[in-house]
Formats: structure tokens, C-alpha cells, sequence
């Protein structure tokens, strides 16, 4: 009885993972959106330390459905993180990349669809500058633009975002 109950534990498990492997849980847990009308710009998420907000419409265009963009949130906000294409980043958990929010939006008119948004985050260790004689950090312009043509400036933290449709188009 054992040895059944054994195997039938690790056959359970050996099902699951496959799954739980490719859809890793995000770090932020969060319940579907509310329905979203057709053309009503609505936000997503704000992501501060990109300066960034991401943002979303349904278009009720059977050809491109959902509309979702990154805005800027303002012209003299100084970003402490990067917002990358999410094609050229490939964000992937074996990359350093971890799954940081899952955002679902149903659609107030067509209630089998829903836009699923995908952030990806990846995580820089920063450290700040060592402090001077006079216990501050400082940076200098010249050290800094030396550094950057050596390519020796630290890594910031990066965010990606994708979108995918789930369920069946409405209407036409």
C-alpha cells in the first residue's frame, strides 16, 4: 500500500511541474480587472522607478482587439529603472528574469475575451557610490563618462511587457 501511494505521489507531482515550469507565479498577486468598455483608455499599472505607466484600450477592431502602450509619466522624471522591448529582452526565469505582475482585463462588451498583460522584472544589484573623505557619495562626470566607454557602468533594473488575448473574438 505504500508503494502505491508512493508512486502515485511522485506521479503527481512528475504531472505538475511541466505546468507550474512554463507559467512561473508572479511576485504580485492580483484578481482579474474590472470590465473595460470599447475605446476608454484605462491604466494598467504604474511601474515608478521606469517613469512609466502602462496603459490600455479595447478598440472593438475584430483585427487588433487591444491596444496597450507604455506612456511616459513625465518629461523631468529620472528613471532608476530601464522599460525594454519585451522581443529584444526575451524575458525568461534561466535569464535572470522573474515574472513580477500578471494583469487580466475583461472586456465590458465581449465577455469570453480578456487581455492578459505579462511584466517581466529584472533585478540589478546596485550599491551606491563609496563615500568620500567628507562622507559623501558622489559621482563624477568625467569618472562616469569613462566608465561608460568601458562599458563598466552598473546594470539597472529592467522591466518588459507583453499582451496576449484569451477566449473567443465577439461580433465582427
Amino acid at each position: 500500500m505504500r508503494v502505491v501511494l508512493s508512486f502515485a505521489i511522485f506521479a503527481l507531482a512528475t504531472a505538475v511541474l511541466p505546468v507550474h515550469a512554463s507559467d512561473p507565479t508572479p511576485e504580485i498577486q492580483r484578481p482579474p480587472g474590472q470590465p473595460q468598455a470599447v475605446n476608454v483608455v484605462h491604466t494598467l499599472r504604474q511601474i515608478p522607478e521606469a517613469c512609466a505607466r502602462l496603459e490600455g484600450m479595447y478598440t472593438g477592431n475584430a483585427a487588433d482587439p487591444y491596444q496597450f502602450a507604455m506612456v511616459r509619466t513625465s518629461a523631468t522624471c529620472q528613471p532608476r529603472a530601464r522599460f525594454v522591448d519585451f522581443a529584444k529582452a526575451a524575458p525568461a526565469e534561466s535569464s535572470g528574469w522573474k515574472l513580477n505582475d500578471r494583469i487580466e482585463v475583461p472586456s465590458a462588451a465581449c465577455s469570453s475575451q480578456k487581455a492578459v498583460i505579462h511584466i517581466w522584472r529584472k533585478p540589478a544589484a546596485a550599491a551606491p557610490p563609496e563615500l568620500d573623505a567628507q562622507g559623501r557619495s558622489r559621482l563624477y562626470l568625467k569618472e562616469m563618462q569613462t566608465a561608460a566607454e568601458k562599458g563598466q557602468l552598473n546594470a539597472v533594473p529592467q522591466f518588459a511587457a507583453q499582451m496576449t488575448l484569451t477566449g473567443e473574438a465577439c461580433g465582427g
